[in-house]
């Protein structure tokens, strides 16, 4: 990936007064049009950056497709496995959101008037929620049925 400096500088020379210094209209106009065509380039090479960083990003996940699709083929009673574990720990899920929605309904004043209740709160359901996530996440990767098609 090319470094930042070695595109040409925008604002070098850029004369943003109302007239031109000498009086010579074209001069100016062929400034604008030569700001304006630097600015179409990097543009360009912007959008071929991004088509380039898509292009990679697209490419990781067909790996990962793939290598989890490898990975339920060799284990296939672990990933029904995931999938039932999954399914259950949804609920759970479920049930601890239900549990946090009403803590915070219970207590969602205080926690806006207290910086203590707040922090009481986020150290009490923050940990335990974020790695529910996580674990409930890789069961459903692993556990999820093949793609159709593949």
């Amino acid at each position: 990936m090319s470094s930042p400096n070695n595109f040409p500088s925008l604002f070098t020379h850029v004369d943003v007064t109302a007239g031109s210094p000498t009086g010579n209209d074209d001069a100016g106009a062929g400034n604008i049009a030569n700001l304006l065509q630097r600015m179409v380039t990097l543009q360009e090479r912007q959008a071929e950056l991004m088509e380039e960083m898509l292009q990679n990003q697209i490419s990781q996940q067909k790996q990962r497709q793939a290598e989890l699709s490898a990975w339920r083929k060799a284990n296939p009673e672990l990933a029904d496995k995931c999938r039932r574990a999954a399914e259950a720990l949804s609920k759970v899920h479920t049930e601890f959101l239900d549990s946090i929605a009403d803590e915070i309904d219970d207590s969602g004043e205080d926690m806006v008037d207290s910086e203590f209740m707040l922090t009481e709160f986020v150290d009490r359901f923050g940990p335990r929620i974020a790695h529910l996530n996580g674990v409930l996440q890789m069961l459903a990767q692993l556990g999820s049925p093949h793609p159709p098609g593949k």
